[in-house]
């Protein structure tokens, strides 16, 4: 199941690499290519016939595709464009998490899973926090940036019911928008290492978020197929 993941793991360490040593080009181009590669080892290592779960997993990182490629660009119009993006995968993420939970489709087999108390606590105390620090700079973007932090905190809060490499990767999309935000919205704001921690946070996310999802789906075709069940109407 691992081998499909490589390339996504090694683009990810030139891309980081490049962030640091440039040229911005070769910086634009490997941030392009990320997603796709993330999308080949989904469609490799997902269990066949690939149902619902798989087929949201591949429009979410179609979406996180378009945010990489719009926020590659500056201007306030191509932030929003990219703000957009990243919202619609994480309403489908939602989807997804919700269809992983119920136990639905390719992973019906599993047993229902309730969301953990410490992220029902931590995640709307970061909606709060995050809204009051960053939102009377917003400006215009306010509710665009609000409806944004809300399908993120709720993404993840669903994330953490499906297990810790799921929890881990919704965690870490948190973090990284969370410091992608200070970046673009906080007067003052100053780190250093801003680039690497957005970027090194988001690709963990998105890997952890895809790998957690297969495992999902090879469990349950695993599972299905020790008890001699057909696939179900939905993975066909």
């Amino acid at each position: 199941m691992l081998p499909p993941f490589l390339p996504y793991l090694g683009l990810s360490v030139v891309h980081l690499v490049l962030l640091s040593i440039g040229p911005d080009w070769s910086v634009t181009a490997t941030k392009a290519l990320l997603m796709p590669a993330l999308m080949l080892a989904v469609l490799l290592a997902a269990p066949r016939p690939r149902g619902a779960a798989c087929r949201l997993l591949i429009v979410g990182l179609v979406f996180s595709w378009g945010g990489d490629v719009a926020l590659s660009f500056p201007g306030d119009g191509w932030f929003t464009i990219g703000l957009g993006s990243f919202l619609a995968a994480h309403l489908v993420y939602l989807a997804l998490f919700l269809q992983l939970s119920r136990g639905a489709g390719e992973v019906r087999l599993r047993r229902r899973r309730r969301l953990p108390l410490w992220a029902l606590i931590v995640y709307p105390v970061w909606f709060v926090g995050f809204l009051a620090l960053l939102g009377p700079h917003t400006g215009a973007l306010l509710v665009p940036v609000a409806a944004y932090g809300l399908a993120l905190g709720a993404m993840a809060t669903l994330a953490a019911g499906n297990g810790p490499m799921l929890a881990t990767g919704g965690a870490l999309f948190v973090l990284s928008d969370s410091v992608l935000g200070l970046g673009r919205f906080l007067p003052g704001y100053d780190f250093a290492g801003h680039d690497a921690v957005v970027m090194v946070s988001y690709l963990a996310a998105q890997g952890l978020i895809a790998l957690g999802v297969v495992v999902h789906l090879r469990v349950g075709a695993r599972r299905s197929a020790a008890l001699g069940r057909p696939a179900p109407a939905t993975a066909r």
